[in-house]
């Protein structure tokens, strides 16, 4: 196998070649640039540099990738298409994690070790580079940098995470860093900031669950059963979570009377604190992290969330956009909870056709435990009673609102508010910023917007920054809010959005595909529209105990393996890069990811060999031990387009793809300076198997080499605009995984009879009516 190397040198010459000039065919290189690709040369054979199509290192790009416009573009300005998966869930709670004791001893947790011991990193990196999903989303968290108190560092772990990600260019792996947060916290239901943030606020950890403030059984343990599942996203409507964001983004608006005590006796007003201390944290991750080749960018935060800003009314929450499951109280109705009121609160079912429908209600906190602690900032008063939200009537002994509309105008102004302009791109201006400062090497920067919303019209050129990548995520909804997946699939995006519900509906494989590529379509040509920025998916997977964890008895995998290729089919059609989730080590039949309920890795090491039986070499089988769907999740790709993809097509029950390419034009705002293009083609598929490559043009050269899993092809024309189509094929195909069905195929037969037999009575009874 060649092994990537640790030099700076992009290629190597075979022995006796000439210094490369530029085929006659292409456009003579701006020569300030001093990355020239070998292919250039006319007597070039494919394959001849050491590196393979999946190998992200300065030696597989010829230096860096770099946004360049809509795409992603190495040193010789071949267009990347970054593929890979989230490392990983486990990160999201420490090491030594209790879920007996939690939410105690917050201060001496420990992340050193996820997401993976350093021990067993070259097992995992090595893997990954066998799958070809060589491109990380790596997870770390506020708590585990800043778990100790205000400004106190674990050295420790940051010292673990640098010696982890220096590994990952020696596997061809590139990473970007994300501060992953979920529910703002561990200690309100979901994972990111440390405890202390809460406390800061005011709140006490202790009574959070007790008070409705927080719903913490996912994070200790539960939400397999099936009346705790699904239940966490709920938390980011609840008085915890939901204060948090509103005070960290908006603080100055909404809360102005909350100010935190600082050392010295000095006050800070909590947005100031809050932003002030994350970014803090963050610059202390990046100078950590300075000068790694492995990490190309920073991702700001994971799906950021408003609070309560721009609620309408805080007698309800919006049923399109908001989850209503199991007890959902309104805001003003957390506000009573968190004050230690026993409160009537609606509780939801799940139903069908509507997902959830209100069922009964009951009263919540019947102990009268409070959520703010009298000794916090605001001496055990809810923030929002002491700013006039709402208030408590001691004669008529009932909460009262006093300002319904509260958090949709600034209550100074009377302006209205808009998160992403007044509170989201102002806050990333300041990331960017600071990240700048403590970084030697500019590096790109990954933001996203609120989940399941399009690119919003608002992020116009002002809003925007150097080296900005638009990484959206992507789920089924309907899939993971039932944890079922069949031959009846709903485009819930477009249910959502006002699509007549008839065309909402999808049947068969093909119609998943359909659905699929239609709703990923949508969230790429959305944020074209606005930014002409490269977009990545950060987060897109599939529950790997849906369908009742039938496949965990069975070992029968086949809805799994047709709902990951439906929507790998919608990103391959997207031509657009993403980072699965995800890829936990830690992950097992019976707990899955340990976090809330979810089980999404489709890797288990319940399944995998032990270390000392496996061959790290990307051309080994051992490494497959532990997989399951791989043939639905490993599957071909241009990682490396000497030009720009046009068209990507795989069919994994064959082995069959067609890529279509573009030679660079004018307009296209690329200089390339390599001919070749590096397609992955794994040996899942090939071996023993013969590859075959046809429509290729006169001319034409390539190589397949099977221990890089790389195809390697050169066009003998690069001329501007000039298209280039392939067929990749494998003989003997692939055994069929599953039938493409369609709703014709699996009804029209019985359709047609039925038709058939209705014309036939209705003529039978029009003769006899009217002999």
């Amino acid at each position: 196998m060649l092994s990537p190397s640790g030099s700076e040198n992009s290629f190597v010459f075979l022995e006796g070649s000439p210094k490369p000039t530029p085929s006659p065919s292409y456009t003579k290189p701006d020569p300030l640039l001093d990355k020239i690709h070998p292919s250039l040369l006319p007597s070039y054979i494919p394959g001849s540099t050491r590196t393979y199509a999946h190998d992200w290192s300065r030696t597989g790009t010829g230096g860096e990738i770099k946004p360049n416009g809509r795409h992603f573009v190495d040193s010789y300005g071949r267009v990347c298409s970054l593929r890979g998966v989230n490392v990983s869930g486990c990160s999201k709670a420490p090491m030594n994690h209790d879920h007996g004791t939690f939410p105690g001893d917050h201060e001496v947790v420990t992340f050193v070790g996820r997401p993976f011991p350093l021990e067993e990193a070259p097992e995992h990196f090595a893997r990954l580079r066998r799958w070809g999903l060589t491109f990380i989303r790596f997870l770390v968290t506020w708590e585990a940098v800043e778990h100790a108190g205000l400004g106190i560092y674990d050295k420790e772990y940051l010292t673990y995470v640098r010696k982890l990600l220096l590994l990952m260019p020696s596997f061809g792996l590139g990473a970007f860093v994300v501060v992953h947060q979920d529910v703002w916290s561990r200690y309100s239901g979901g994972s990111g900031a440390p405890a202390w943030t809460l406390e800061a606020v005011g709140f006490d950890l202790h009574a959070l669950e007790e008070s409705g403030a927080a719903w913490l059984l996912g994070v200790k343990g539960g939400g397999h059963v099936e009346a705790e599942r699904g239940i966490w996203p709920c938390g980011y409507q609840k008085l915890a979570a939901a204060t948090m964001a509103t005070c960290f983004w908006a603080g100055d608006t909404f809360a102005p009377k909350l100010k935190i005590d600082m050392p010295g006796g000095q006050v800070k007003p909590v947005q100031q604190y809050l932003q002030d201390a994350f970014l803090d944290m963050y610059a202390t991750v990046v100078q950590a992290l300075d000068g790694l080749d492995g990490v190309i960018g920073f991702e700001v935060m994971n799906e950021p969330h408003r609070g309560y800003i721009e609620l309408p009314s805080l007698y309800k929450f919006d049923y399109n956009t908001d989850l209503h499951l199991s007890h959902v109280p309104t805001a003003f109705e957390s506000f009573m909870l968190g004050s230690g009121y026993p409160t009537l609160v609606a509780s939801w079912t799940r139903s069908f056709p509507f997902p959830t429908r209100l069922t009964s209600r009951s009263v919540l906190n019947s102990a009268s435990r409070k959520a703010w602690r009298s000794d916090g900032p605001t001496q055990g008063m809810c923030v929002w009673e002491m700013h006039g939200v709402w208030g408590w009537d001691n004669s008529k002994n009932e909460g009262v609102v006093l300002r319904e509309n509260y958090f949709v105008k600034d209550p100074m102004t009377g302006r209205k508010v808009d998160w992403y302009t007044d509170f989201y791109y102002p806050f990333l201006k300041r990331w960017t910023d600071r990240a700048r400062k403590a970084m030697s090497n500019d590096k790109m920067f990954f933001v996203e917007p609120i989940p399941n919303e399009f690119c919003p019209p608002s992020w116009t050129a002002e809003h925007q920054f150097p080296n900005m990548v638009f990484t959206p995520h992507w789920y089924d909804l309907n899939a993971l809010f039932n944890k079922g997946f069949g031959d009846f699939t709903v485009n819930v995006q477009g249910l959502s959005r006002g699509m007549f519900p008839l065309k909402a509906l999808y049947w068969g494989q093909q119609g998943a595909r359909e659905n699929y590529s239609l709703q990923i379509q949508s969230i790429v040509d959305h944020g074209y529209k606005v930014l002409e920025r490269p977009i990545l998916i950060g987060e897109c997977g599939i529950p790997m105990d849906m369908n009742q964890k039938e496949a965990f008895e069975s070992d029968n995998w086949k809805w799994q393996e047709r709902m990951m290729d439906a929507m790998m089919t919608g990103l391959e059609r997207s031509l657009v890069g993403f980072t699965l989730w995800n890829y936990n080590p830690d992950n097992n039949d019976i707990r899955g990811d340990d976090w809330n309920g979810e089980n999404f890795s489709w890797f288990s090491r319940r399944r995998g060999l032990p270390r000392s039986l496996l061959d790290l070499d990307q051309s080994s089988f051992t490494l497959d031990n532990g997989g399951r769907i791989l043939s639905s999740v490993v599957r071909p790709y241009a990682a490396k387009t000497a030009g720009i993809p046009t068209r990507f097509e795989y069919e994994m029950n064959t082995g069959t793809f067609i890529f279509e390419w573009r030679s660079p034009e004018s307009k296209d705002n690329v200089v390339l300076t390599a001919r070749e293009t590096e397609i992955f083609v794994p040996s899942l598929i090939t071996y023993g198997r013969k590859l075959v490559v046809s429509g290729l043009s006169a001319g034409d050269k390539y190589t397949y080499d099977e221990t890089r899993q790389t195809l390697f092809v050169v066009p003998q024309d690069g001329s501007s605009g000039r298209m280039h189509k392939i067929v990749v094929s494998v003989y003997p195909p692939l055994s069929p995984q599953f039938e493409i069905n369609t709703f014709w195929g699996d009804f029209g037969e019985a359709i047609i009879s039925g038709l058939v037999v209705f014309v036939i009575l209705f003529v039978i009874i029009k003769y006899y009516l009217y002999m």
